[in-house]
């Protein structure tokens, strides 16, 4: 994904067919969704979440011998395990899930979504789920995104009814915390929110360098999910020293 140009890669062609009338709805993972929705487009629902986890499948993190090769093309994943193992080496995994699967035997472990392999039945291959205090999830992961035209009432009525509350507070979050950061940010960056019985919620975020030497967490409590999304996009930036990891992606990049 970093190397096709980051997050909306997939989700273009699927938003394109409910913009022109040829379907009502779109189903997304989503944290495959940038972080700004579409004027023409409504998040009408987002439904009980999945585990928001990455998960190993191979073996289980700390029996990956020194020098093991991870599968993953995700540079979140990569500079999470880098920063916790430096001695791993990491290598492209790309495909839909029972591609990567098939591909599993050529590494010591491969990282996908718990999710994913949770709602395929194929929970049995995992075998760790990586703790978020490990590896923090991408933005939405988990989670499933339901958009339909903004002036769809009809087809918006009917979604509301799968719409879990809680999640959307989440999501909410950590879509905020990536649009405060820059949505084109092609940085290792991750966000997990969880709501309180009390309508608070507290969001964890992630900003790191490609090479996994540098890895900045900031924690933020509060009711506005918005508010809790922008505040530690800015604490991370402005306090943390992110500033100098995102004035070294653009330098890259130029």
């Amino acid at each position: 994904i970093h190397a096709m140009g980051g997050t909306g890669v997939f989700v273009k062609e699927v938003e394109q067919a409910v913009l022109d009338g040829r379907a009502d709805a779109a189903v997304h993972s989503a944290k495959d969704l940038p972080a700004d929705t579409a004027p023409e487009l409504v998040l009408a629902a987002l439904p009980e979440r999945g585990d928001p986890r990455d998960a190993l499948v191979g073996r289980p993190l700390d029996e990956i011998p020194t020098g093991g090769r991870v599968g993953t093309g995700s540079v979140r994943r990569r500079a999470q395990l880098a920063a916790l193992r430096p001695d791993l080496g990491f290598a492209e995994l790309r495909g839909n899930i029972p591609t990567r699967l098939e591909k599993a035997g050529s590494f010591d472990a491969v990282v996908l979504a718990a999710a994913a392999l949770d709602r395929l039945g194929l929970a049995d291959r995992i075998a760790e789920r990586l703790d978020p205090s490990v590896v923090l999830p991408q933005v939405g992961q988990g989670a499933l995104a339901v958009e339909c035209r903004a002036d769809d009432d009809g087809t918006r009525e009917l979604l509301a009814g799968v719409d879990d509350a809680g999640v959307r507070i989440a999501v909410t979050a950590e879509r905020a915390y990536l649009a405060e950061l820059g949505g084109g940010c092609n940085l290792p960056c991750g966000a997990l929110a969880e709501t309180n019985g009390d309508g608070s919620l507290r969001l964890e975020a992630l900003l790191g360098s490609l090479d996994g030497r540098i890895s900045l967490r900031a924690l933020v409590d509060g009711h506005d999910p918005v508010a809790v999304g922008v505040e530690a996009a800015r604490r991370l930036v402005d306090e943390e020293g992110g500033r100098l990891v995102l004035d070294d992606e653009l330098v890259g990049r130029q």
